[in-house]
């Protein structure tokens, strides 16, 4: 199957660009693959999800660009550089240095921005410095005093962060009537710990069952904003009476206990603890305010005090850079000249051309409603790509890869069209792109083609075509060729009628201002509109809080950053109907299922514990008295000895990468020999976690359970994920699908509502089709259905379209449309009408 392309004959790319010449790939599951992919050109690797796509384009392509580059560094500099594996690969010709743009999230830090991404902050800062108007007999400051982020710059009260954190009485003790041993102390920890502070509190003498509120002022004050940390001896079990007699006699105490007082605990566990989850928990104890004196423009008064335009740098940076644009280009037009200091006047004209010439790339990347100060944390994976892609646009470089990473993700169709146009320019500056993408508009654009596959996993890795667009016509085998040249009909002809309405008023959050909406309950919502618009900020934000709150289950929300932060993004909405029909929530995102290699598809969706009593079940495991718990790789007496479960053990290389190899005891199977020993038909636990969910669904054929919870993950398309693979190795997209499949293994009950922020991010139209089977299931269960959503495919199969815009930002945050998907496409005002019609006759 493998090809060196049919395409390849093409003399055009031939002459005018060369090749760049790929010989005996291997990495991941390639096998074996040749070819020749042009340079120069626009080159877009298709296939199913789990293919091979970026294991030829990052894990080859891009490994090999960057390892040749980092050779020629010094060794020191080497270290600084996160290095990627050696790729398997027999040999790489005709490959220019490379600049990879993946999908991923920048800095978790609030400090990072909109700004310091686009070096827009940097031009700002030295535009302030040099030209901004000073008041009278103020010195000049350098640019790092325009910045919060340095000494110079940051404000001394909040350090530069804009808000201050502080605690009360109120917060840290919400119920007086409760007594310390009640928990009436609700900051501290519930488990041990809350217990060591409480038993401390008895050997000092305080009394623990007396109610909050008739404790003595100075009593309270202490217990909960006391500095000291006192050690004392603690009598563990002991009535405040026995711990009195006990250190009457001097007995001999369980342990000596550290007091710390309840406000102390909570900033401290803010302010060091590395567990998102204690972040939260202890955030709800903290109230958080502008900061009294910056404001919250977190400077300090000297560079406030200078000014452009009638603005200090902290209200320019404010403002989207759809108005930042117009303001500059105001000044640019009238080059005021002053008698005083006609060099001011080259400067503010050199640096305003610069920040012109960049925002003219972020305004056509459909960007203009992000502001500088836009802290990257909140950022969508795909605007913060295009902030990059803008970047480099800017840059002028030539003769360079990029490789791209699904670029379109979380695009509407008419930014996809920017994002076009930014590519086009990119190729015309005489480089070369790689794009792995699923979304079709951007395969049709593309000089060529490589299409990896046929299948997800094992059952793919081989080239099924590369070559021009319409050569792939003529390959029977490949799944993406049906999508690109035939009638694929998805559209739901008759729309399902509502039973029922959740009516949303008086919205307010992010551009959304006093908003009224009313979602269709029994049947599937798709909300549409460009990027920015405000879809999530409605569904993904405000319906998911507020039906979270009524239902007593709140989720975490989509938001990254700050936990503080995101509490004051909610202003205001209610529900005013609908409620009493909705029994359940269930929120399915793209975040991690978890956080280290340790977690993985079996241990999330709950498949390894029915796996391990199966095990402990066989009769050799019985005859041993081997319980399930022997067959967990978290557990001493089940993993390995030397590498503890992890399955590799890691060697450091001063100025290469570390090399991960298999343990050598194990040899990569986590578990120690005497459990590897129990089998199930000849095949080990550590065999069963290497299996594919496809071969884990013939190997378990007898067995109901496991074969009805092996089946909903290949009905979501997840057949080629191993059982045991680390949550750490799936995207986002692979995350929400274990998730949604997870919970499509529960009986279905009815009356849930499902929220779906994007589902379709990196899936294959083939993986679209199988997702949207699942979700009309859900809703013919008798559930409803709400998707934020810019695939239109998946808006024409849909019930009833709640259209947002009509632009981003404060062009947006309005209904413009809503209705069934032909009532939509005929909106005149709708930016996305024209492309759901198309869509729609396409299916007609």
């Amino acid at each position: 199957m493998d090809a060196r392309a049919e395409g390849s004959s093409n003399a055009e790319f031939e002459v005018d660009s060369g090749f760049v010449r790929v010989r005996g790939a291997r990495e991941h599951n390639l096998k074996d693959v040749s070819l020749d992919i042009p340079r120069n050109a626009l080159v877009v690797f298709t296939g199913v999800s789990g293919s091979g796509k970026s294991s030829l384009a990052f894990g080859t392509l891009y490994a090999e660009a960057q390892r040749r580059y980092l050779e020629s560094v010094s060794p020191y500099a080497r270290r600084l550089f996160h290095q990627m594996a050696v790729p398997e690969v027999d040999s790489i010709d005709g490959l220019p240095p490379a600049v990879a743009l993946q999908q991923q999230r920048g800095s978790p830090t609030t400090r990072s921005s909109v700004g310091s991404v686009t070096t827009l902050s940097n031009l700002l800062r030295m535009l302030y410095s040099r030209a901004g108007d000073y008041p009278k007999n103020q010195p000049l400051l350098y640019a790092e005093s325009f910045s919060p982020n340095t000494p110079e710059g940051a404000c001394p009260t909040c350090h530069g962060i804009g808000r201050v954190h502080s605690v009360d009485e109120r917060s840290l003790v919400p119920d007086d009537t409760l007594t310390i041993r009640e928990r009436a102390v609700a900051a501290w920890p519930s488990a041990w710990q809350g217990q060591n502070l409480r038993d401390i509190l008895v050997t000092l003498g305080y009394d623990v069952d007396k109610p909050w509120r008739e404790l003595s002022k100075r009593d309270r004050d202490w217990i909960l904003f006391t500095e000291q940390q006192p050690t004392v001896p603690v009598y563990a079990g002991y009535s405040p009476a026995e711990t009195r007699r006990a250190l009457k006699r001097k007995e001999e105490p369980s342990y000596q206990g550290t007091f710390t007082g309840a406000r102390r605990y909570v900033l401290h566990t803010y302010a060091t603890t590395q567990s998102a989850m204690m972040k939260r928990r202890v955030a709800q104890f903290l109230s958080s305010s502008d900061c009294p004196v910056c404001k919250g423009k977190r400077l300090k008064p000297e560079p406030l005090s200078v000014t452009f335009a009638g603005m200090d740098i902290a209200d320019i940076s404010r403002l989207p850079l759809k108005r930042l644009r117009s303001l500059i280009d105001r000044h640019l037009s009238q080059k005021k000249v002053s008698a005083d200091h006609p060099e001011k006047a080259l400067v503010v004209q050199r640096i305003t051309e610069d920040m012109s010439a960049r925002l003219d790339v972020l305004l056509d990347l459909g960007l203009g409603y992000l502001t500088p100060d836009r802290s990257t944390p909140t950022l969508s994976p795909g605007e913060l790509q295009r902030l990059r892609l803008a970047t480099q646009v800017r840059s002028s470089l030539f003769g360079v890869v990029y490789v791209l990473d699904e670029p379109s993700a979380g695009l509407h169709p008419a930014d996809t069209e920017a994002l076009l146009r930014a590519l086009d320019r990119l190729k015309s500056s005489g480089n070369s792109l790689f794009v792995v993408e699923h979304e079709l508009d951007v395969v049709r654009h593309a000089d060529w083609i490589v299409d990896v596959g046929p299948d997800a996993g094992t059952r793919g890795g081989h080239i099924m075509y590369s070559g021009p667009l319409a050569g792939l016509a003529d390959v029977e085998a490949s799944r993406t060729r049906p999508f690109l040249f035939d009638a694929n009909d998805q559209a739901e002809k008759n729309p399902r009628t509502a039973q029922g309405w959740l009516k949303l008023r008086g919205v307010t959050r992010n551009n959304l201002q006093r908003l009224d909406a009313e979602i269709p309950l029994g049947v599937f919502t798709s909300v549409t509109g460009i990027s920015g618009s405000g879809k999530s900020s409605l569904i993904s934000q405000f319906l998911v809080d507020a039906v979270g709150d009524e239902l007593g289950q709140r989720v975490e929300n989509a938001y990254d950053g700050d936990a503080l932060e995101a509490a004051v993004k909610t202003l205001g909405g209610e529900i005013v109907e609908g409620l009493d029909v909705i029994k359940r929530l269930v929120v399915v995102d793209q975040k991690p299922i978890g956080r280290t290699p340790r977690s993985n598809l079996a241990t999330y969706t709950g498949l390894l514990d029915h796996v391990r009593k199966l095990f402990a079940a066989t009769k050799q495991a019985r005859a041993r008295r081997y319980d399930a718990g022997r067959f967990s790789f978290n557990v001493a007496k089940g993993r390995c000895e030397t590498c503890e479960g992890e399955g590799f053990v890691s060697v450091e290389l001063l100025f290469l990468p570390s090399v991960y190899a298999p343990c050598p005891t194990c040899k990569g199977a986590r578990y120690n020999a005497k459990t590897l020993e129990i089998r199930i038909r000849d095949r080990s636990i550590a065999d069963v976690l290497a299996m594919t969910v496809d071969d884990a669904f013939d190997f378990f054929a007898d067995d109901q359970p496991l074969r009805r919870s092996l089946g909903v993950l290949r009905e979501v398309g997840l057949g080629y994920i191993r059982l045991g693979q680390s949550a750490t190795e799936l995207s986002g997209g692979e995350a929400q699908r274990v998730k949604l499949a997870t919970e499509l293994q529960r009986a279905q009950r009815g009356h849930a509502l499902y929220v779906l922020d994007e589902p379709t991010t990196g899936l294959h139209p083939s993986d679209v089709a199988k997702l949207m089977k699942q979700l009309h299931g859900l809703v013919e269960a008798g559930n409803t259905a709400v998707v934020v959503e810019h695939d239109m495919t998946v808006a024409a199969a849909s019930d009833w379209i709640i259209d947002i815009g009509p632009g981003a930002g404060d062009e947006g945050g309005r209904i413009v449309a809503a209705g069934t998907p032909a009532q939509v496409s005929s909106e005149p005002r709708s930016r996305t009408a024209r492309y759901l019609a198309a869509r729609l006759s396409a299916s007609a």
